[in-house]
């Protein structure tokens, strides 16, 4: 088996085929929290249905007024609704502690804030680094489901750990808030459109430096 590209060039060869974009499509930064959290183990269309059923009551104020059993009605759509009450409730106090203020939450190094968002109970890897990228706006690379699939076809070894995974991938890309916040999007597009279980190989602008590893093989 060859050597797979370098990673940079990866995301350069999407780039040209995708473009640059914003891909999260909440502008606010406490409704990129709690969509974190929504879009755990779903789809972002069941989660902008959660979102939706909250309509004006998403606010931390009156989340945190609000009954958790009525919360969890709200966001049915999303799935596991109960826990995910819980959580939100849980980040919603957590951020309670800096006044509801971005910006103090934004003074902190992203190291700290990391450590503080994966105390939280019901926040992992994955939705804290959300959390930085696209609420905060510090350069903590996401890796998901897309990102394992596509770089696994690609050749390359994914580890295991999302941490060791998130560090390669922090390794050989220059911290950019920017930057990682496409990098996560393209994953996302690419994943969806093209390196889906069934992939359209043919098609990929990809398919040119793509090993197809386990192309075929059920997941």
């Amino acid at each position: 088996m060859r050597a797979p590209m370098p990673i940079s060039q990866v995301f350069s060869q999407l780039e040209q085929h995708y473009g640059r974009f914003i891909w999260w499509p909440e502008p606010d930064p406490y409704r990129i929290m709690v969509g974190a959290i929504l879009v755990q183990n779903t789809n972002w269309r069941n989660a902008q249905k959660a979102i939706d059923n909250l309509g004006d009551d998403l606010t931390p104020a009156t989340i945190l007024g609000l009954d958790i059993e009525v919360l969890a009605q709200s966001i049915r759509p999303s799935g596991y609704y109960n826990q995910k009450a819980l959580k939100i409730g849980a980040l919603t106090q957590w951020y309670q502690g800096y006044n509801f203020d971005i910006e103090r939450v934004r003074a902190l190094g992203l190291n700290d804030l990391r450590k503080e968002l994966l105390g939280i109970k019901g926040v992992g890897g994955e939705t804290a680094d959300v959390i930085l990228t696209y609420a905060v706006g510090k350069p903590s690379f996401v890796i998901d489901a897309y990102a394992r699939r596509i770089f696994h076809r690609l050749g390359y070894s994914v580890p295991k750990s999302y941490e060791a995974f998130r560090e390669l991938m922090q390794q050989a890309l220059p911290a950019s808030t920017e930057n990682y916040a496409l990098y996560h999007g393209l994953m996302v597009e690419h994943g969806q459109n093209f390196c889906r279980p069934k992939p359209e190989c043919d098609k990929c602008p990809l398919n040119g430096v793509c090993q197809r590893v386990d192309v075929g093989v059920p997941s």
